[in-house]
């Protein structure tokens, strides 16, 4: 409470030296959103933001604008945790207008929810999610045809055909994100390393792609960049099945961000594993590394 006796502030205050506070309440409704804007979901949904005054309780409840992109990420920093209630929760609350989402350890369950309630959805970054599988996201991409950036990063379930399937489904889709926590190679002669590579051709619109510690071979990247004319930039680190002859070389010229297989990773979000090349058929979504993945930004649950 203020020491200034109440006359002599109301006094103050008419000679202008003193301002009243700011009525937060009675803001408005373009000037509060402005305000809760600057905060993350995460923040809105379980912080203190709905709890200042009806107001701001009502917008966070009912404002879809706040919603439209929706980051459910858990950093190191973060004092909230989050489920996948709280997920489907802010999903509603954007009431059909989510643009983008963001999220770990998400569900089959939770995708083809998502996939009804977010019909003009245009990012989707799905981390550490290895409760999704090949059938539910074959099912639930094909209601996203808006999409334009994917991520599919420590998806262990996720493999395989699913890729060409994307690549028809999200004919404008311009990003694509796919990281493993290793290179693992599978050195025998009848196995495909290329079967996503291939997929990943289909997708004719990317300008930018990652793949991080795939088992491709300069075969599946002659498919990508043959197919994928706008590429512009290209991560390739720790796919160490590449190797750059001259063909190669000048097929990448035109790529305008370039990052080779033994390029730095010091700005890889991802903790990293060392190098597995096996004669074993046992495949890398049983390879104990995802035991105990972590974000070097993150904590994965």
């Amino acid at each position: 409470m203020s020491s200034i006796p109440s006359g002599r502030r109301r006094r103050l205050r008419r000679s202008g030296e003193v301002r009243p506070s700011a009525d937060w309440a009675g803001l408005p409704i373009d000037a509060l959103l402005s305000v809760l804007h600057k905060l993350e979901p995460i923040e809105l949904m379980v912080g203190s933001a709905g709890r200042v005054c009806r107001s701001w309780r009502r917008a966070v409840r009912d404002e879809p604008e706040l919603w439209r992109r929706i980051d459910m990420r858990v950093r190191k920093d973060h004092r909230y945790r989050t489920d996948e209630g709280t997920a489907r929760e802010a999903v509603r609350r954007a009431s059909g207008r989510c643009e983008a989402f963001w999220g770990e350890d998400a569900t089959d369950h939770f995708l083809l929810f998502l996939a009804e309630l977010a019909p003009t959805l245009k990012s989707l970054r799905l981390i550490s999610s290895n409760h999704i599988s090949n059938e539910a996201l074959m099912e639930s991409i094909n209601k996203f045809p808006m999409l334009e950036e994917l991520e599919l990063s420590l998806c262990k379930n996720v493999f395989g055909k699913v890729y060409e399937v994307i690549g028809i489904a999200c004919p404008h889709l311009k990003s694509f994100r796919l990281s493993y926590p290793c290179f693992y190679s599978i050195e025998d002669a009848e196995y495909n390393k290329d079967e996503e590579a291939m997929g990943i051709a289909t997708m004719s619109a990317l300008r930018s792609l990652q793949l991080f510690g795939r088992e491709l071979t300069n075969k599946g990247l002659t498919a990508i960049l043959d197919n994928c004319t706008h590429l512009e930039h290209l991560d390739i680190r720790h796919c160490f099945n590449i190797y750059f002859d001259t063909t190669l070389r000048a097929k990448c010229a035109r790529i305008k961000t370039m990052r080779p297989p033994h390029g730095s990773t010091d700005d890889h979000e991802l903790q990293i594993g060392n190098p597995v090349r096996t004669r074993s058929r046992k495949t890398r979504r049983d390879y104990a590394f995802y035991g105990n993945s972590i974000f070097r930004g993150f904590q994965v649950p």
